[in-house]
């Protein structure tokens, strides 16, 4: 696994499969893994994950119902359904659940990390710049490019902050998340709040949106 591997949440109760996958699956990618319900929802209102492979049947209920939970909070993330049930129907209610893709067991880790590569290939890009309203983000150098004055330069915090809103920008991010993503151990959560004003300062205040009773969404600025 690299330093800028993307996170991946692993939702799987098999006691036994559950570690195997976690296990081939972090040589690409940091992985946490979560065998029910709540562990899983837990683990997102914790961190920000990039992608999520997710069992269908599990000790408290339906992978399903853990889409559908991150869906009404308004996650973007994408998701992969890896479940023994494989007929069209069990497809179709998953998919319609939010999932973004659909593999039936048993499977082939490299079918798995090229499902997962292709979900994930929008937020890995490196050196391209991502649009915000007027503005262009630069992931690779931590620069912001104004529509008036240039481009200006971010601290590292400031732009792994951005960089993880820039990743799912539909996505209302509470502040223990974006806390945990970017920050050291044993800061607290006005921190978030301090780099939100930083960056705003630096940029405009509609690059951020609060979103009043959640945290922090990407803005749309002109």
């Amino acid at each position: 696994m690299t330093d800028d591997a993307l996170k991946l949440l692993l939702l799987e109760d098999d006691p036994k499969l559950g570690p195997i996958m976690r296990d081939i699956l972090a040589l690409d990618w940091e992985v946490t893994l979560a065998t029910d319900l709540a562990a899983a929802r837990a683990c997102a209102e914790a961190d920000i994950f990039d992608v999520a492979v997710v069992d269908r049947r599990l000790p408290d209920g339906d992978g399903t119902e853990f889409i559908t939970w991150l869906r009404g909070r308004g996650s973007g993330m994408p998701i992969l359904m890896l479940t023994a049930l494989g007929e069209i129907g069990d497809k179709v209610s998953g998919l319609d659940a939010g999932a973004n893709d659909y593999l039936v067991k048993p499977f082939d880790f490299q079918e798995l990390g090229a499902r997962l590569r292709a979900l994930t290939r929008d937020y890995s890009r490196r050196g391209e710049g991502v649009e915000i309203g007027g503005w262009t983000y630069f992931a690779h150098n931590g620069t912001i490019e104004s529509p008036y004055t240039g481009r200006v330069v971010l601290t590292e915090k400031e732009a792994a902050l951005l960089g993880e809103l820039v990743k799912q920008p539909d996505t209302a991010f509470t502040r223990q998340q974006l806390l945990t993503a970017v920050f050291d151990r044993g800061e607290q959560e006005g921190t978030v709040d301090t780099y939100v004003h930083y960056i705003r300062r630096k940029t405009e205040r509609s690059l951020i949106e609060t979103v009043r009773g959640v945290g922090y969404r990407l803005g749309t600025p002109a």
